[in-house]
């Protein structure tokens, strides 16, 4: 088949070919001698092209785009990927096909955001490796909930069984995507999160309070024994099996940068050009990790992301631990450690390496620190400097517990927040590096596409910005209602806000389930009575006398 190999073209097939990461690891390789067989394969590219082409998925894509440019490419181990491109000024890669060189047949075929989006093809273990095989996942779906069955009383169930089984239901979202049904896997997400969102806004102002104190089926102790097993069972995996994502070495890349005094935006290795996507604190939060264990500059094992996400894991379950105790107890204390170390996505997420685990230790970290209006200021500001959605609780914070705030603590929370902010962001300042820093985060983030929400993925512009809206309007109104509260009700709010910001996200993904999910389960665990202790006197008239 004739072509013609502009500079342009090719410049624009290289670099799109780059941009879609594939089953093998090795970057894609333009082949220009189109009827001789590269080193070490036996086909050409024209054999491979023709073999592409003859594949149902390849006709059907190319009968709607028939003057598509085709390019071929070798990754390595014997693979071969043909590309078709658009014609035109932008060439827009429409088909991506996988030939393997040695049997002659196509591997795989992509076509739409799955041609641009590799995270969408349902590749095994690119997210979470091991903790997806239902061996793993079903068990610890059913460890999760098993403290809270009612086995002494099968029919009693209430809605905290049903808040449970949505925190769990993203499961069935997660399964479609595991096998890139994208088209079913981002829809099924929503009905849970508005569910959630409801409970939650419900609970701020105590409605659907529960009448009974909580009834856990196993005892806290024997939760706390469990916590342990769990602990070391999720370290075990992460040392042995977990991969590391985009996002963490992006953190471990950051981290080097901030060492060595290089600007931390712009400059990035072509291998996470866009890692500079995140607020200063994520970087910072890695420097530890990064002076600990090293960086050979390459994409390897990364045992230094490991470190950060494992330290981010421990210490958002022992702060919700400290969370639980001063709430109500040392039972309560448990039963979050529990919740958080069983629940299948907090652990999705410490497979995964990633960052987001981060942005839930700082939120924790600001509802423990919820009596002092200096601390709060300083723990938002961080959370909002780490991944820019939390700054959605500034409002939430500012009132704090109680009633309205007096001006003195008022101007403390601002004033906190302010330094710290300035603080965090001198590095960035100093450097001349600020418009550099707005373009790769904010702007890059604000127009970012992605077919992973329903607005990205059918194009939902304008109800989306209405959606924008309301999460904006309940960040500040947050700031005024209920007139008073506390710990559930500052739980249940903080929860609530960050699945309003996530409803209305572009990019949505699983990983930024425990940016509620730990302030839900306070609230939801925290919202029922505390037990009626019986005076001891009472306790002593029960008990028969001894004839």
């Amino acid at each position: 088949m004739a072509r013609r190999f502009s500079r342009v073209s090719i410049l624009a097939a290289l670099v799109l070919g780059a941009a879609a990461p594939a089953a093998s690891a090795d970057s894609p390789t333009l082949v220009t001698q189109l009827n001789k067989p590269p080193t070490g394969l036996r086909l050409t590219a024209t054999q491979v092209e023709r073999i592409a082409a003859a594949d149902p998925r390849s006709r059907a894509e190319l009968g709607r785009h028939p003057r598509a440019i085709p390019y071929e490419y070798t990754r390595g181990a014997g693979q071969w990927q043909v590309s078709w491109f658009s014609r035109g000024r932008t060439q827009r890669e429409l088909l991506e096909v996988y030939v393997d060189d040695g049997s002659g047949s196509v591997t795989e075929a992509w076509t739409g955001y799955q041609v641009a989006w590799s995270m969408a093809r349902g590749y095994s273990g690119a997210f979470g490796r091991r903790v997806n095989a239902l061996y793993v996942w079903l068990p610890l779906c059913a460890l999760f909930i098993l403290p809270f069955l009612p086995w002494r009383r099968p029919r009693r169930f209430t809605l905290l069984h049903l808040d449970l089984l949505a925190l769990l239901a993203f499961s069935v979202s997660l399964a479609f995507f595991n096998h890139a049904r994208i088209g079913l896997s981002v829809p099924l997400v929503y009905p849970f999160l508005t569910y959630l969102l409801v409970r939650l806004l419900l609970l701020s102002f105590g409605r659907g309070r529960p009448r009974e104190p909580l009834r856990l089926a196993i005892p806290a102790p024997w939760l706390g024994v469990a916590v342990v097993f769990l602990v070391g069972f999720r370290v075990g995996l992460n040392v042995v099996d977990s991969n590391v994502i985009d996002v963490s070495y992006a953190g471990v890349i950051g981290a080097d940068k901030l060492l060595h005094g290089k600007h931390l935006y712009g400059h990035w290795p072509q291998d996470n050009a866009y890692g500079d996507t995140y607020g200063p604190v994520n970087y910072y939060a890695y420097v530890p990790s990064r002076l600990i264990f090293g960086w050979s500059g390459s994409w390897d094992d990364l045992p230094a992301a490991h470190a950060a996400a494992l330290a981010f894991d421990l210490l958002t379950l022992l702060g919700l631990y400290v969370l639980g105790r001063r709430i109500r107890g040392p039972t309560l204390g448990t039963t979050l450690a529990y919740a958080w170390a069983a629940y299948p996505f907090t652990l999705f997420t410490l497979e995964s390496n990633s960052n987001d685990t981060l942005v839930a230790l700082l939120i924790v970290a600001a509802l423990l620190v919820a009596t002092s209006a200096t601390a709060r200021g300083v723990t938002v500001a961080l959370g909002g400097l780490t991944k820019f959605a939390s700054f959605a609780l500034g409002p939430l914070f500012l009132r704090g517990l109680g009633g309205w705030p007096r001006r003195r603590e008022l101007i403390a929370y601002l004033a906190a927040f302010a330094v710290t902010a300035l603080v965090v962001m001198l590095p960035v300042l100093i450097d001349g590096n600020l418009s550099t820093f707005w373009r790769h985060t904010i702007s890059y983030q604000a127009t970012r596409p992605s077919p992973f929400s329903i607005w990205g993925l059918w194009g939902f512009h304008v109800e989306q910005r209405l959606v924008q809206g309301l999460a904006v309007a309940l960040a500040v109104a947050a700031a005024f209602v209920p007139r008073r509260r506390g710990p559930v009700e500052l739980a249940a709010l903080a929860g609530a806000i960050m699945i309003a910001v996530e409803l209305s996200l572009t990019h949505w993904f699983y990983l930024y389930i425990v940016w509620f999910f730990p302030m839900a389960m306070v609230a939801l665990l925290a919202a029922h009575p505390e037990p009626v202790r019986e005076p001891a006197v009472e306790r002593a008239m029960l008990v028969p006398a001894a004839a």
